[in-house]
């Protein structure tokens, strides 16, 4: 399996059109993809009102969250430097996958959401992201990011998904200062930090059987780092998406 080399060529897999993070969208992606219609995304309109937290069911599997440009890049500076991750197999706590499509930030924010932790059980058998994960997770980062550069099903899949939301969609071409960041919970417990576009997952700690990824110690360890951030710089351009199961 090869990679590309010209990954940003101007072509229908060389840019994506970028994604709105809102319910409707994710939703509709992560179903097409072959995640069961149980499980879905819920706004997050605060982190810190009980009311408002009270509207999301529980638990909450990942928190998917866009990140503004200057504040990414801030936090990112204050990263230890770290080698690429080249972890593969079942035996690694979360799978990855590098991000070599621009704009695609979305779709790999959906992917590392549905295809970890508590989530992955709500993938029907034999569905596209069934298929995919089964031949991804043997592979090591590059060949994974060739697998989803190649990937035609996942190229249908985001055009539809990039024809929903509240706005019109951008040219592909376009510039975009904004990431999407996705947090996790793992089966080992621990809170991840995964996007495309960083050296690898990070692992942001160790959470209680308990909490789950909207928890307050979940948020403290996870999106808090880049809200503070955000509150110093004055930036609250944020958007939060919660994935969890339907309520009975």
């Amino acid at each position: 399996m090869s990679v590309p080399k010209n990954l940003d060529a101007k072509g229908e897999k060389g840019f994506f059109v970028p994604l709105e993070n809102n319910p409707e969208v994710m939703s509709q992606l992560a179903h097409e993809l072959g995640v069961s219609s149980e499980l879905g995304f819920y706004d997050v309109y605060s982190i810190n009102d009980p009311d408002l937290l009270a509207c999301i069911p529980r638990p909450v599997y990942a928190l998917l969250a866009i990140v503004p440009d200057k504040i990414y890049r801030k936090s990112r500076h204050k990263e230890p430097k770290t080698t690429a991750y080249e972890g593969s197999g079942d035996k690694e706590p979360v799978i990855w996958f590098r991000q070599t499509i621009r704009h695609a930030c979305g779709l790999m924010g959906l992917l590392h959401s549905v295809s970890n932790g508590g989530a992955k059980q709500y993938i029907q058998a034999q569905s596209t992201l069934d298929k995919l994960l089964k031949e991804a997770i043997p592979l090591e980062p590059t060949q994974r990011a060739s697998l989803i550069y190649n990937s035609e099903a996942l190229v249908a899949a985001h055009k539809s998904a990039a024809q929903l939301g509240d706005t019109v969609a951008p040219p592909a071409e376009d510039e975009n200062n904004q990431h999407f960041i996705s947090f996790v919970k793992a089966n080992d417990g621990h809170l991840w930090e995964l996007e495309g576009g960083w050296t690898g997952p990070l692992d942001r700690g160790e959470l209680g059987p308990d909490e789950d990824v909207l928890s307050e110690e979940a948020l403290r360890l996870g999106i808090g780092a880049f809200l503070k951030e955000a509150q110093d710089e004055g930036d609250l351009m944020f958007s939060l998406v919660a994935l969890a199961a339907k309520n009975d």
